[in-house]
């Protein structure tokens, strides 16, 4: 990467503080573009999601990863939960999505509870042998008492697939009985379902999977308490990336952790930050870890700016911060600040080899909090800091009272946000979709065919707050 007249600024830069100006290009095609990148992560796309306890569950692990990215399980969640969820996710169909199962005699409530936990809309109606007898949709669930069972207001004309037929033929007949999404069968059995988006994207994404052939998934650790035990544990779940994680990462503990941890000699790639100096990258790797995670305060739920003035503005982060790694053959991960695609394609043409991702994928189905309703009838889901009051208190709960009290005096982080689902966008994938098509339209003016040869080719330059609002649709007129 370069910057547009050859010299790098004298002040830290932001994103909406750069932007890429167009190069020859030999790219016909935005499908043309490999978005693999090359960290040894294993991943399809450049993408993470962050270890947030309202965003990183086990639906959107699963889902992030059928499109080829990575969800991180939050250091927050008991051993034993890390475990169950890894052992769900590797569970996973790598192509079908997740059924929402009940039986005939359960109720309308119990399936509205559920039905927006998925973003295919549905509720498969199962036998006792697991075989579909019938559809719910919200829909069906209009006007009609929650109480009532299932069976009264079920579909029973069903459209379904057998687990194997082509894609194509299954978008064919979705499309032709303009139905969005049907069963998937395996010897009269239900296994999953397919939407039509699920079928294209399917045809689009490959999903990232081990050497199993199963869905990969994170978790991550913090630095106090018995590092060692529970790294050891992560290890023994399946996880496919040891994230060490704290909000400053360049002190004597973490250091001490990363290196407790590559003692174990772990057969997985280890990522450790957050840091946003090319010290902190040096003393990090020099630690044992293999990918750097940078940034510190740019995130939505982050209140560390404001309360202590320390941080980085982040493209200049993740631009300092990839030269070091890239010196020492290692990576990093840039962690924060991203509101658009724009966002992502500038932590990429900076040198990010991933970009993780929190509070954007918070308003999704596939997040880990319950779907609520305002006043007014719109969907959200609440989203909170991983230094917040809340996010501590769930931190120590074995805490004494006394104990907890105190913590609970100092947070950094909001306790409490409303994520709005997008009508447009509810889910992660129609996110990705965002993604994907905005960072690789940038590669093909770039004339890049790959995140190395964007990261290479990419010509920055910087802009007045005017620039950037120049740059913004207008939804209304002026």
């Amino acid at each position: 990467m370069r910057f547009l007249d050859d010299r790098r600024p004298e002040t830290d830069l932001t994103y909406s503080d750069v932007f890429l100006a167009p190069s020859r290009s030999a790219i016909s095609s935005r499908m043309d573009v490999d978005l693999t990148p090359r960290d040894g992560l294993g991943l399809k796309l450049p993408l993470v999601v962050a270890n947030m306890t309202a965003v990183a569950g086990r639906r959107m692990a699963e889902t992030v990863a059928r499109r080829g990215g990575i969800a991180v399980l939050p250091q927050d969640i008991p051993i034993d939960i890390i475990e169950t969820n890894v052992r769900y996710v590797k569970s996973r169909h790598p192509i079908y999505e997740t059924p929402i199962e009940l039986h005939a005699t359960q109720t309308v409530q119990e399936a509205l509870n559920l039905i927006h936990k998925r973003a295919h809309g549905m509720v498969v109606v199962v036998d006792e042998q697991q075989r579909p007898v019938g559809i719910f949709t919200e829909h069906d669930g209009a006007g009609v008492d929650r109480y009532t069972q299932l069976q009264r207001v079920m579909s029973t004309e069903l459209l379904t697939f057998e687990s194997g037929a082509p894609i194509e033929t299954m978008f064919e007949r979705l499309a032709a009985r303009r139905v969005n999404c049907a069963p998937v069968l395996e010897k009269q059995k239900l296994i999953g379902v397919i939407t039509r988006r699920g079928a294209l994207r399917s045809t689009i994404y490959d999903p990232a999977l081990d050497a199993k052939g199963k869905l990969r998934v994170a978790a991550a650790i913090g630095i106090t308490g018995d590092v060692k035990g529970r790294a050891e544990a992560v290890l023994a779940a399946g996880a496919d990336l040891l994230v060490i994680d704290v909000a400053h990462g360049h002190q004597d503990r973490m250091l001490e952790a990363v290196e407790t941890v590559r003692a174990l000699n772990p057969k997985i790639p280890v990522m450790a930050g957050n840091v946003v100096t090319r010290e902190g990258v040096r003393d990090l790797v020099k630690a044992g870890a293999d990918v750097i995670k940078v940034g510190v305060g740019p995130g939505a739920m982050c209140t560390t700016r404001m309360m202590t003035g320390v941080g980085r503005p982040q493209f200049s982060a993740v631009l300092d911060c990839a030269e070091e790694a890239a010196k020492l053959g290692k990576h990093i991960c840039a962690d924060g600040g991203v509101r658009y695609p724009r966002d992502v394609a500038l932590a990429l043409a900076a040198g990010a080899s991933t970009v993780m991702i929190g509070s954007w994928f918070a308003g999704t189905y596939e997040s880990a909090g319950d779907v609520l309703r305002d006043a007014d009838g719109r969907l959200y889901k609440e989203n909170f800091g991983m230094a917040s009051a809340r996010a501590v208190k769930n931190r120590t709960r074995a805490d004494s009272l006394f104990e907890r009290a105190r913590k609970e005096l100092f947070e950094e982080g909001i306790s409490t946000s409303r994520m709005y689902l997008d009508p447009a966008r509810p889910g992660v994938e129609d996110i990705v979709d965002q993604i994907v098509a905005g960072v690789r339209s940038s590669c093909t003016y770039a004339g890049a065919s790959s995140l190395a040869e964007f990261h290479e080719r990419a010509v920055v330059g910087t802009q007045s707050q005017a620039g950037y609002d120049e740059g913004r649709p207008v939804k209304v007129s002026w």
